[in-house]
């Protein structure tokens, strides 16, 4: 039996091949499917509550106990997503990025395990080679299917978080949190799944046995993750500008006046007749330069490592 190689196929059989890999891969990975767009589903959900319901309850408490340590107070309230969780809006507040980093994760166990090295480790990757997929559409279909809806689902869920940023920041108690997330959404935030898909492709293809590239696979991210959070363009907690606010106190005159701090004291209240408050994170003009700089250099490393994932293809499959 001759080696299967990484040469183009003819133009006819491209064309049958194609689409029939791409229903293989979906078929064969139909339950991670259902999982990424259950994952999307409930958190688009999320974020559509924090949008409205929960943004709508939780300024109206606001308006009459103020920010500061009145804030996580006045969030509670008898709403059964948030008795189930047990947390303040400004907690859940973060929760979608919480779930998004751990999708990445997930995609880079994914990519290592399920989608290359099982198939290499139970020969069923050799053996489409000897049939009309050649290596190289293999791990294209491979990789393309999944970065599609990574993709599309990440894309949406920054959306939505960015629209929720832009409607419901003001509620958020001011610190490093908000500017954090703030500086943290964006196009970066649907690059770094690519990386992991990436990477766990290549560690799969590397390993080739299954419960090892998973092991690989979640190291080698995490390690691509404690890497963003403390360097410089990535977007790590410590590495951002201040993000300003503007805080103020509405009287019942209308007139509007500084926040004294009156958290939830009902008498410093009255004393500055206080009705409401106020809040406006105003946008920052590093933004945009520093979230393009760590998304050029993300995709930049999911280029070298799809590259190397085709390199290392192409030995293993003159081996074969």
């Amino acid at each position: 039996m001759s080696a299967p190689t990484l040469e183009k196929a003819p133009a006819s059989a491209t064309r049958h091949a194609t689409p029939g890999l791409v229903r293989t891969v979906l078929r064969l990975h139909r339950t991670a499917l259902w999982i990424w767009l259950a994952f999307v589903t409930f958190t688009a959900g999320l974020l559509l509550w924090l949008t409205g319901p929960g943004a709508d309850a939780t300024a109206r408490k606001l308006e009459k106990l103020g920010y500061g340590g009145g804030v996580m107070e006045a969030a509670y309230t008898s709403d059964p997503l948030l008795y189930f969780t047990s947390g303040a809006y400004n907690d859940l507040f973060y929760d979608p990025d919480t779930l998004i980093t751990l999708a990445s994760f997930a995609i880079a166990l994914f990519a290592g395990g399920p989608l290359i090295a099982r198939e290499l480790e139970s020969g069923t990757a050799q053996l489409a080679w000897t049939q009309s997929v050649t290596p190289a559409r293999w791990l294209t279909a491979k990789l393309a299917v999944p970065a599609a809806f990574i993709i599309v689902g990440t894309g949406l869920l920054t959306l939505l978080y960015r629209h929720l940023w832009s409607a419901h920041s003001n509620l958020l108690i001011a610190g490093i949190g908000p500017r954090s997330l703030y500086f943290s959404l964006g196009p970066a935030t649907v690059a770094a799944p690519l990386l992991g898909l990436a990477l766990g492709a290549l560690i799969g293809l590397a390993v080739r046995r299954t419960l090892p590239a998973l092991a690989f696979s979640g190291f080698a991210y995490f390690l691509v993750y404690a890497f963003r959070g403390n360097h410089w363009p990535f977007q790590g907690r410590y590495q951002q500008p201040e993000l300003h606010s503007r805080s103020s106190a509405i009287t019942s005159t209308g007139a509007e006046i500084s926040d004294p701090g009156c958290y939830t004291n009902n008498t410093c209240l009255a004393k500055h007749d206080i009705v409401r408050f106020t809040r406006e994170y105003l946008p920052s003009p590093d933004y945009w330069p520093r979230q393009l700089l760590e998304t050029g250099v993300l995709l930049a490393l999911t280029a070298v490592a799809v590259a190397l994932a085709f390199a290392v293809l192409r030995r293993r499959a003159a081996a074969v």
